[in-house]
């Protein structure tokens, strides 16, 4: 039992570090086609993750949640975003408001800032069926934050958006085994109706002024 724990254990920490990598990968590329395999990438091992905790401890209730990750994000989220980037023919980023090599950096003290908070966090190893992931998911919050602030096309910020709600997912599931499921389940339903919102707004406003770039649609307004 006990090696079964240790086993598992260490499947989710390698999960969660799969997970930070996804994060990272994000923040170096300019692909937008390659973001969203990334984030697919993401969550089908957020998913996975969730998986592994409702077999070793019992938490069924994440079932569904763990479900609906692999169904919602990782694949129909992705499909439907792919899709709007075939028709708006934008597949990269041109500009950043901060460069490859000091969003890196930054992204990495934001880890260790991360690491320190969950550390800080009151019997966080006695806690939760995952503690350890609780500084990973931090970090996925603020890198995701970092990603809307610091990317100008509109469809990159919906990812950065996106990775933040992997996070708060992930840190749910390293507090508290998850929220409850009548939550969990409007909260995904929820995230997609709004990417496919946004989504057609993106295509609209490309219809319309031929650009996703955020700093081109601030100066149309002067």
């Amino acid at each position: 039992m006990t090696t079964d724990a240790g086993m598992t254990g260490l499947l989710i920490d390698i999960g969660a570090a799969a997970i930070l990598l996804t994060a990272f990968l994000i923040v170096s590329s300019r692909s937008l086609v390659f973001y969203l395999r990334l984030f697919a990438l993401q969550s089908l091992v957020l998913g996975g993750i969730a998986f592994l905790v409702v077999a070793a401890y019992g938490e069924t209730h994440i079932l569904i949640a763990a479900v609906l990750t692999v169904a919602v994000k990782a694949i129909a989220i992705p499909v439907v975003l792919g899709r709007i980037i075939e028709r708006i023919h934008v597949r990269k980023e041109i500009d950043f408001s901060l460069n490859v090599t000091a969003s890196l950096l930054l992204c990495g003290g934001i880890v260790i800032v991360a690491d320190s908070v969950a550390h800080a966090v009151p019997g966080l190893g006695a806690s939760g069926a995952v503690p350890r992931v609780l500084s990973v998911s931090i970090a996925m919050m603020l890198i995701g934050l970092f990603i809307m602030t610091a990317r100008k096309q509109a469809l990159t910020q919906i990812i950065g958006l996106l990775t933040m709600e992997n996070g708060l997912f992930l840190s749910g599931l390293s507090m508290t085994y998850g929220m409850p499921m009548i939550v969990e389940v409007g909260i995904f339903f929820d995230i997609l109706v709004a990417v496919l919102i946004l989504g057609v707004f993106v295509y609209r406003i490309n219809r319309t002024f031929e650009t996703v770039s955020v700093d081109e649609l601030r100066r149309l307004r002067h």
